[in-house]
């Protein structure tokens, strides 16, 4: 299985800032624990400096990882706040079929509600349905 991990980077920040990217060592650690032979892409993992990037670089970089996101088969987004680049990741992945599972206290917001199969409003509801087996079994029935 191969996962893409989503996320806010950039946010609603007006100025050249990155949120705080801790979160993904906790979200790559749990999926690569319970599906240890899964191949899992972070693409801060690569790219920690992309606030730098000028527009070329950038452009490539992203389309690079929209196109990953229309051939994963599972894309994880954490979404705490609105995120342009998560949401057309998510937009994507749904687009062609692949299976969207997102972490935001966000519920009601439609793209959210409309490119995921299955929404957790924090990193412990969604540990509990990784370990419970609740999104393998999600996994199973697409």
């Amino acid at each position: 299985m191969r996962i893409f991990l989503a996320g806010i980077m950039q946010g609603s920040h007006v100025a050249a800032l990155v949120h705080d990217q801790m979160y993904r060592d906790t979200l790559r650690d749990l999926v690569q624990s319970h599906w240890p032979d899964s191949q899992v892409y972070d693409p801060f993992a690569n790219h920690g400096n992309s606030i730098a990037y000028d527009r070329r670089r950038a452009g490539e970089v992203f389309m690079g990882h929209i196109e990953m996101c229309r051939e994963f088969d599972l894309l994880v987004a954490y979404v705490p706040e609105a995120s342009m680049g998560t949401a057309i990741e998510m937009w994507e992945a749904h687009q062609h079929g692949r299976t969207v599972i997102t972490i935001t206290p966000l519920v009601h917001n439609w793209v959210v509600q409309l490119t995921s199969r299955a929404v957790y409003r924090d990193f412990e509801d969604f540990a509990h349905a990784v370990n419970s087996g609740e999104i393998d079994r999600l996994l199973q029935h697409i």
